[in-house]
């Protein structure tokens, strides 16, 4: 975490104290000095948005004409595997962020895990390993530019203030 306009940087450590039967967690900021740095190359939440809806079509048109998307019941375990995985672990913003924020963050915490699951269930419909690799290329980027709209999202507060917003 990095304080806003300051050249200092909050880092916590957190550790288990106490008795056993009366243990507790407890946290300790730390104070440390930051360098000045270039920008990230952070997208805004528009350009991030609209990055994913491209990077989801293109991926769609290249796996619809490789014709490797799977199907059966390898296919149908993994939609429960994704849906399962949708359920539990979503990490979730702080009150205070913009709606378009949370939005962008539920997609690309949807669209990474469905790479995860696309990855993990084996080759899908593709059979040979020209068509694997193919799959795989056209995954790539999709997964990238859902990484890219989880950053925009978690910056969207800072984007905001940038911008004069708050």
């Amino acid at each position: 975490m990095v304080c806003y306009g300051a050249s200092f940087g909050l880092v916590p450590e957190v550790y288990e104290a106490g008795p056993d039967g009366d243990v507790h967690v407890e946290v300790v900021w730390h104070v440390l000095p930051v360098r000045e740095a270039p920008p990230a190359d952070v997208p805004s939440l528009g350009e991030a948005e609209r990055e994913l809806a491209e990077a989801l079509r293109e991926a769609t048109e290249v796996l619809t004409r490789l014709d490797v998307a799977g199907s059966g019941p390898v296919a149908e375990a993994a939609v429960d595997a994704y849906r399962a995985r949708a359920e539990r672990g979503q990490e979730v913003l702080a009150p205070g962020y913009p709606p378009r924020a949370v939005r962008v963050l539920e997609l690309a915490q949807r669209v990474g895990t469905l790479i995860v699951v696309a990855t993990e269930s084996g080759h899908g419909g593709a059979v040979s390993a020209s068509e694997m690799g193919a799959r795989r290329e056209a995954l790539r980027p999709v997964e990238r530019t859902a990484r890219r709209a989880q950053v925009a999202a978690y910056n969207s507060v800072v984007e905001e203030r940038e911008r004069g917003v708050r």
